[in-house]
Protein backbone atom coordinates (compact mmCIF):
# COMPACT_ATOMS: atom_id res chain seq x y z
CA UNK A 1 0.00 0.00 0.00
CA UNK A 2 1.42 3.37 -1.05
CA UNK A 3 1.77 6.03 1.60
CA UNK A 4 0.48 9.47 0.59
CA UNK A 5 1.84 12.68 2.03
CA UNK A 6 -0.55 15.13 3.56
CA UNK A 7 -0.35 18.60 2.02
CA UNK A 8 0.78 21.37 4.33
CA UNK A 9 -0.69 24.78 3.62
CA UNK A 10 0.36 28.15 4.96
CA UNK A 11 -2.09 29.97 7.19
CA UNK A 12 -2.57 33.65 7.99
CA UNK A 13 -0.55 34.80 11.00
CA UNK A 14 0.01 37.95 13.03
CA UNK A 15 3.56 36.80 13.77
CA UNK A 16 6.25 38.91 12.10
CA UNK A 17 9.74 37.48 11.73
CA UNK A 18 12.95 39.44 11.18
CA UNK A 19 16.58 38.90 10.26
CA UNK A 20 19.67 40.97 11.01
CA UNK A 21 20.29 43.93 8.72
CA UNK A 22 23.34 42.87 6.68
CA UNK A 23 24.55 46.48 6.15
CA UNK A 24 23.85 48.47 9.32
CA UNK A 25 26.45 51.15 8.60
CA UNK A 26 24.51 52.54 5.63
CA UNK A 27 21.09 54.10 5.19
CA UNK A 28 19.43 52.27 2.33
CA UNK A 29 15.80 52.01 1.31
CA UNK A 30 13.86 48.79 1.09
CA UNK A 31 10.82 49.15 -1.17
CA UNK A 32 7.99 46.60 -1.24
CA UNK A 33 4.78 46.58 -3.23
CA UNK A 34 1.90 44.50 -1.93
CA UNK A 35 -0.80 44.59 -4.62
CA UNK A 36 -3.29 42.14 -3.13
CA UNK A 37 -4.22 43.50 0.31
CA UNK A 38 -7.78 42.82 1.40
CA UNK A 39 -9.82 43.49 4.50
CA UNK A 40 -13.53 43.93 5.18
CA UNK A 41 -15.52 47.11 5.45
CA UNK A 42 -16.52 47.33 9.13
CA UNK A 43 -19.91 48.81 8.18
CA UNK A 44 -21.04 46.50 5.36
CA UNK A 45 -18.78 43.45 5.62
CA UNK A 46 -17.92 43.81 1.92
CA UNK A 47 -14.32 43.30 0.87
CA UNK A 48 -12.01 46.28 0.48
CA UNK A 49 -9.01 45.91 -1.82
CA UNK A 50 -5.79 47.93 -1.68
CA UNK A 51 -2.28 48.18 -3.01
CA UNK A 52 0.18 48.69 -0.16
CA UNK A 53 3.60 50.24 -0.66
CA UNK A 54 6.10 49.80 2.14
CA UNK A 55 9.31 51.84 2.17
CA UNK A 56 11.74 51.67 5.05
CA UNK A 57 15.30 52.33 6.08
CA UNK A 58 16.26 49.49 8.41
CA UNK A 59 18.28 49.85 11.57
CA UNK A 60 19.18 46.51 13.19
CA UNK A 61 16.48 44.30 11.62
CA UNK A 62 14.79 43.60 8.27
CA UNK A 63 11.40 41.97 7.73
CA UNK A 64 11.29 38.36 6.53
CA UNK A 65 9.06 38.26 3.44
CA UNK A 66 7.08 35.07 4.05
CA UNK A 67 6.05 36.24 7.51
CA UNK A 68 5.02 39.61 6.03
CA UNK A 69 2.91 37.83 3.42
CA UNK A 70 1.14 35.73 6.08
CA UNK A 71 0.69 38.80 8.28
CA UNK A 72 -0.91 40.79 5.44
CA UNK A 73 -3.13 37.80 4.65
CA UNK A 74 -4.37 37.80 8.27
CA UNK A 75 -6.43 40.94 7.56
CA UNK A 76 -8.50 39.29 4.84
CA UNK A 77 -11.43 38.46 7.14
CA UNK A 78 -11.11 41.41 9.53
CA UNK A 79 -13.27 44.51 9.48
CA UNK A 80 -11.21 47.69 9.51
CA UNK A 81 -11.41 51.29 8.42
CA UNK A 82 -8.72 52.22 5.90
CA UNK A 83 -7.08 54.70 8.23
CA UNK A 84 -7.04 52.27 11.17
CA UNK A 85 -5.65 49.28 9.29
CA UNK A 86 -2.88 51.32 7.65
CA UNK A 87 -1.73 52.69 11.01
CA UNK A 88 -2.04 49.28 12.71
CA UNK A 89 0.16 47.61 10.11
CA UNK A 90 2.74 50.41 10.42
CA UNK A 91 2.67 50.18 14.23
CA UNK A 92 3.14 46.40 14.19
CA UNK A 93 6.08 46.64 11.79
CA UNK A 94 7.71 49.43 13.81
CA UNK A 95 7.44 47.36 17.01
CA UNK A 96 9.37 44.41 15.56
CA UNK A 97 11.80 46.27 13.29
CA UNK A 98 12.48 49.57 15.08
CA UNK A 99 13.50 51.06 11.71
CA UNK A 100 15.25 54.37 11.17
CA UNK A 101 12.36 55.37 8.91
CA UNK A 102 9.22 53.68 7.63
CA UNK A 103 6.37 54.80 5.38
CA UNK A 104 3.29 52.74 4.54
CA UNK A 105 1.05 53.93 1.73
CA UNK A 106 -2.33 52.26 1.27
CA UNK A 107 -4.16 52.93 -1.98
CA UNK A 108 -7.64 51.50 -1.66
CA UNK A 109 -9.59 50.81 -4.81
CA UNK A 110 -12.77 52.70 -5.57
CA UNK A 111 -15.75 52.21 -3.28
CA UNK A 112 -18.88 54.29 -3.86
CA UNK A 113 -17.00 56.47 -6.35
CA UNK A 114 -14.22 57.34 -3.87
CA UNK A 115 -10.57 56.27 -3.89
CA UNK A 116 -8.88 56.41 -0.48
CA UNK A 117 -5.13 56.82 -0.03
CA UNK A 118 -3.64 56.69 3.46
CA UNK A 119 0.02 57.49 4.15
CA UNK A 120 1.48 56.81 7.61
CA UNK A 121 5.10 57.40 8.64
CA UNK A 122 7.49 56.66 11.47
CA UNK A 123 10.90 58.23 12.16
CA UNK A 124 13.30 56.95 14.79
CA UNK A 125 13.93 59.66 17.37
CA UNK A 126 17.04 61.62 16.41
CA UNK A 127 17.38 60.08 12.94
CA UNK A 128 17.85 62.52 10.08
CA UNK A 129 17.74 61.45 6.44
CA UNK A 130 20.81 61.94 4.32
CA UNK A 131 20.54 64.58 1.65
CA UNK A 132 19.55 63.05 -1.68
CA UNK A 133 21.86 63.23 -4.67
CA UNK A 134 20.02 64.09 -7.86
CA UNK A 135 22.14 62.93 -10.76
CA UNK A 136 19.58 64.28 -13.20
CA UNK A 137 20.62 67.80 -12.15
CA UNK A 138 24.01 67.49 -13.86
CA UNK A 139 24.22 68.88 -17.38
CA UNK A 140 24.59 66.27 -20.08
CA UNK A 141 27.96 66.10 -21.83
CA UNK A 142 28.20 67.54 -25.31
CA UNK A 143 30.47 66.63 -28.22
CA UNK A 144 31.10 70.30 -28.91
CA UNK A 145 32.38 73.12 -26.75
CA UNK A 146 30.45 76.27 -26.80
Amino acid sequence: MEKTEKATFSRPSKSLETFDNPVRARDYRIHMEIPEFTCLCPKTGQPDFARLTLDYIPDKKCIELKSLKLYIWSYRDEGAFHEAVTNQILDDLVVVLKPRFMRLTSKFYVRGGIFTNVVAEHRKKGWQPQLPVFLEAFDQQSNTRG
